[in-house]
């Protein structure tokens, strides 16, 4: 395995795939990563559907302004939210919890300040909530594939109701991004930079650098 500062550092959207198969130990893997990121109130609203079959493929590349890989990559993870994971989720989320140790006055904080909370959300709220809930779980994924020797490409371009259609998706399901995981054909994407610390990072408060030494 790659460790995690190489992976950070040299990672690249990866332009083109060669659709090699990927075990399903390794997938297992990825996926698992996902799992494992945390969320808010640890409600773990994410929903991954993992596509593979070239049919399934062709009907999604379709939906992501037919981007070629999407049929080359071995596997495309499409990255939704669920918008009523939260109601449907809340008693098992709590359940899990206690048996792991949260307590009982904890649980039922919770249960109250969880339904409180994003009951009030508007739709476009709970959208803005999503987005960052998974991206937690998908960079997970994306780091753990670097980390195993595979490729990956972040893609944001598609079409929200076309993807609903051809992964027949639930109408609560808010999909966030496709991540394309395989191994890299032809030449490698060239090096767009980073901004470094002076450009990006402050101390304290806006417009003070930061002092590291």
């Amino acid at each position: 395995m790659k460790n995690l500062t190489d992976v950070i550092r040299d990672r690249r959207a990866t332009p083109s795939f060669d659709g090699t198969p990927i075990p399903p130990a390794d997938l297992r893997q990825i996926l698992d990563a996902g799992l494992h990121a945390p969320s808010g109130y640890n409600m773990q609203p994410w929903r991954f559907v993992v596509v593979q079959a070239p049919e399934q493929k062709r009907k999604l590349r379709a939906a992501s302004y037919n981007q070629p890989k999407v049929e080359e990559a071995s596997v495309m993870i499409v990255a939704c939210g669920d918008m009523d994971g939260w109601r449907k989720d809340l008693d098992q989320m709590l359940e899990m919890g206690l048996e792991g140790g949260m307590p009982e006055s904890y649980a039922a904080q919770a249960r109250s300040s969880v339904s409180s909370y994003m009951s009030n959300f508007t739709a476009d709220q709970m959208k803005l909530w999503l987005n960052k809930q998974v991206m937690l779980a998908y960079t997970s994924m994306m780091l753990m594939a670097e980390s195993l020797g595979y490729d990956t490409a972040p893609m944001e371009g598609f079409e929200q109701d076309k993807v609903h259609e051809a992964l027949r998706l639930p109408l609560s399901y808010w999909v966030v991004a496709l991540l394309a995981v395989g191994h890299l054909k032809g030449a490698d994407k060239f090096d767009g930079g980073r901004f470094g610390l002076n450009h990006t990072v402050f101390g304290e408060e806006y417009g003070k650098a930061l002092k590291l030494s």
